[in-house]
């Protein structure tokens, strides 16, 4: 059974057909990417498959389980997290406050608890703490820990973001752009960081990018997308390759 099955999504915004008729399966362990043109409707199939929007058509199923017009936070819980194109951190949170705000579902502790400061509550700060840390190791963040997420660097901050998506324990996690705005030297660090997500933490990965480079050195299967549509899938070598894709990034 594929972990992700998506058929026939569309979602119109007045008269306007965003997406319309697209379909995508994804294997569980695959790094899967979305490519096509700005404005093409990728950002809008993110929005669809983690239920910022409710598609006017088509279902979505995680891991067999139809999640077609969901919210957010249940379909979170199902398994899916993001990242965004413009980082989204508790800028004024520490970069371990920002893991631990990803944890805070698996870690609850009643009301009572937390106002009278219970046994309960210290001994599951402390084991939020410890998982935190965890998570922050792979992405050689340990020692920014105390440090306000507005105050790393751009790079670092992307990284932060998706540590604290992956405290969620996610099955599924989606990448909007993860390289934009970053150099070369920066790119290159970020491709390895989405492998070790892959390979390390056993989560499947669907990114959108613009950057051909990372496309192309980490994605194994492509879907590129152009005026909401599907124009083709397959093996990224294949689609690469394909006059059509050529075609729709230089606008002939």
């Amino acid at each position: 059974m594929a972990l992700l099955e998506v058929k026939k999504l569309g979602i119109s915004f007045g008269g306007l057909r965003a997406v319309d008729d697209f379909s995508l399966t994804i294997e569980k362990g695959d790094l899967y990417g979305l490519i096509g043109p700005n404005g093409a409707g990728k950002t809008t199939i993110f929005n669809l498959l983690t239920g910022v929007y409710k598609p006017t058509d088509g279902t979505i199923r995680l891991d067999g389980q139809n999640i077609t017009g969901k919210s957010n936070i249940e379909i979170n819980k199902a398994g899916i997290a993001r990242t965004f194109q413009n980082i989204r951190l508790f800028s004024n949170l520490s970069v371990l406050d920002n893991v631990k705000a990803g944890l805070s579902n698996h870690y609850a502790y009643s009301t009572a608890a937390g106002i009278f400061r219970l046994p309960k509550y210290f001994r599951k700060e402390k084991e939020m703490t410890e998982r935190a840390m965890e998570l922050l190791r792979p992405f050689d963040l340990v020692d920014d820990a105390d440090t306000l997420a507005s105050n790393l660097p751009y790079g670092k901050q992307r990284k932060l973001e998706i540590a604290r998506a992956l405290a969620t324990d996610p099955k599924l996690l989606l990448l909007d752009e993860p390289a934009a705005g970053m150099n070369p030297k920066e790119t290159a660090g970020l491709m390895n960081t989405i492998l070790t997500v892959r390979d390390d933490f056993k989560v499947t990965v669907l990114l959108i990018e613009h950057d051909m480079f990372l496309v192309s050195g980490i994605c194994e299967k492509l879907s590129v997308l152009n005026f909401g549509q599907l124009l083709c899938e397959g093996k990224t070598s294949e689609v690469l390759s394909d006059p059509e894709v050529i075609k729709a990034y230089l606008g002939e």
